[in-house]
């Protein structure tokens, strides 16, 4: 699933909504921010349990994938979520929330023949939910009495 729209839209909270719900039904859930997951990546890349971690990315059944496409992703880290995608294709559910519409995802990556295989994967046989209206945090600043700029 890919859930897409502005700041505030409530696509986190649709995730971890998603993901509460499917943990009570036992099914085994993990959140993850992208940019944490690269640095845990990275780590494990340094430390020696780079493939214990992903053995573990693979058994999740349904990973949760938030603030996709915060920054551009370098060779390393293309290929780390490469990984990730091709583990998890066709076995596993993986949910992604992201700021950017689909069709700007490609501009993410780096490199570009991993960008067209992870976004074979992710993109083509996902369901799509895309959030609008204004920032649900802003509605309620203004309620509170903060005006944003």
């Amino acid at each position: 699933m890919i859930l897409t729209g502005a700041t505030g839209t409530g696509k986190s909270f649709c995730a971890c909504a998603f993901g509460n719900s499917a943990c009570r039904q036992g099914i085994k859930t993990r959140y993850f921010r992208v940019p944490r997951l690269l640095t845990d990546l990275a780590i494990a890349r340094g430390d020696g349990s780079y493939n214990k971690l992903m053995k573990e990315l693979k058994k999740i059944e349904l990973l949760i994938l938030d603030d996709w496409g915060l920054n551009t992703l370098d060779p390393l880290a293309c290929r780390d979520l490469l990984e990730v995608a091709e583990d998890r294709y066709e076995e596993r559910s993986t949910l992604i929330a992201s700021q950017l519409p689909v069709s700007s995802w490609y501009d993410i990556f780096q490199d570009s023949t991993i960008a067209d295989a992870i976004l074979d994967r992710l993109v083509h046989s996902a369901y799509r939910i895309d959030s609008s209206g204004a920032s649900r945090r802003a509605s309620k600043a203004e309620k509170g009495g903060v005006t944003l700029p």
